[in-house]
């Protein structure tokens, strides 16, 4: 039973993952052409790897492609991961030698306890397992994901999340039948649910997307009454009422005001990311050497991490928010026509 998945001895784990992330992510012609300098051994692991991406995360398929992407621009635009993206990548990369190969990608993938759950949305999914016994969530969460297992985990009570918790850890090994039984059930009453698409409706970009039109004393009062009972909401509404990008729309005495709060070096990192306007907007506000200094240390930072941009673009929200509350600065849409009185 141990060496089902042998075939990844020729990587470290993480360097399997992130190249069949890397391969998913490319055309599929491009990465049948990689493959076809691996041995087959090479390509049953990746593949397998691939087979098991169905519910790959967004962030972490952004920090596996990050570096590929910088050094081979244009080459991106594939799709997702699944098993039958495997299957086409083994015939295209081997050809008339894949049956092999294909067989063992099938029964490593097939063969995996609740492998059916990797295509159902874990919110989805919470509502089936939320009132099931701590020890039957934690034999499904054992058998799923980490990233996956961390979200359905976050979805549970508090007093649930250490009990799954302690029994994930105590759990050593669990008889074959009893985790069929388990499976066949979940997946019997789960049916209808993966039958189905579900469309999203509501959430806190819908919230976000009416405050954002709606007039600002309404809003101010709605968002403090509703900081009252639940503050951590309210910071993800705001965080979604003014990203970076609105910048651009602020009044240039008012980019001005955000410019004596923010550092150059924070402008650099965060505009790593912005588009040519926003940067336009920003050194139009600077005086001629303090933008030739910014634009200099933009170059000098060379190729930055997404993720250290983003960080800081939301440091900078943050004191634009925190200007906007003191009085300093006012916000406004582009939409947002303001009453002129004599």
């Amino acid at each position: 039973m141990a060496s089902k998945r042998d075939p990844s001895q020729h990587f470290s784990n993480p360097t399997l993952r992130k190249a069949a992330i890397i391969l998913m992510s490319l055309p599929e012609e491009e990465s049948a052409k990689l493959m076809g300098k691996l041995t087959p051994k090479q390509v049953e692991a990746v593949c397998i790897e691939i087979a098991q991406l169905d519910n790959l995360s967004g962030p972490e398929q952004e920090a596996a492609i990050l570096a590929f992407a910088e050094q081979n621009p244009h080459q991106l635009g594939g799709t997702g991961g699944g098993i039958s993206l495997a299957k086409s990548l083994v015939s295209k990369a081997l050809g008339k030698n894949a049956g092999e190969t294909l067989d063992n990608i099938r029964q490593s993938v097939e063969s995996v306890p609740f492998g059916f759950l990797r295509k159902v949305d874990s919110q989805n999914l919470l509502t089936f397992i939320v009132d099931e016994h701590p020890q039957t969530i934690a034999l499904i969460l054992s058998h799923l994901p980490a990233s996956y297992g961390a979200e359905l985990i976050s979805g549970l009570p508090a007093e649930r999340q250490l009990s799954v918790i302690r029994r994930i850890a105590n759990m050593g090994q669990t008889n074959p039948e009893v985790i069929r039984e388990v499976e066949r059930g979940l997946e019997s009453r789960m049916a209808s649910v993966m039958s189905q698409s579900f469309e999203n409706a509501g959430g806190v970009p819908t919230v976000a997307e009416i405050l954002n039109v709606t007039d600002r004393t309404t809003g101010k009062a709605l968002l403090e009454n509703l900081a009252q009972e639940d503050p951590d909401l309210v910071e993800e509404i705001r965080r979604l009422m003014f990203v970076f990008d609105d910048i651009q729309k602020l009044m240039d005495k008012d980019v001005q005001a955000v410019l004596k709060n923010v550092e150059t070096a924070q402008w650099a990192m965060a505009l790593k990311g912005a588009s040519q306007d926003l940067r336009d907007k920003i050194v139009g506000n600077m005086s001629k050497r303090a933008g030739e200094m910014l634009i200099e240390e933009m170059d000098f930072l060379g190729s930055v991490k997404l993720s250290e941009v983003e960080a800081v673009q939301q440091q900078i929200v943050d004191i634009v928010r925190r200007l906007e509350d003191a009085g300093e600065i006012q916000l406004t849409s582009n939409d947002e026509e303001e009453m002129m009185i004599q």
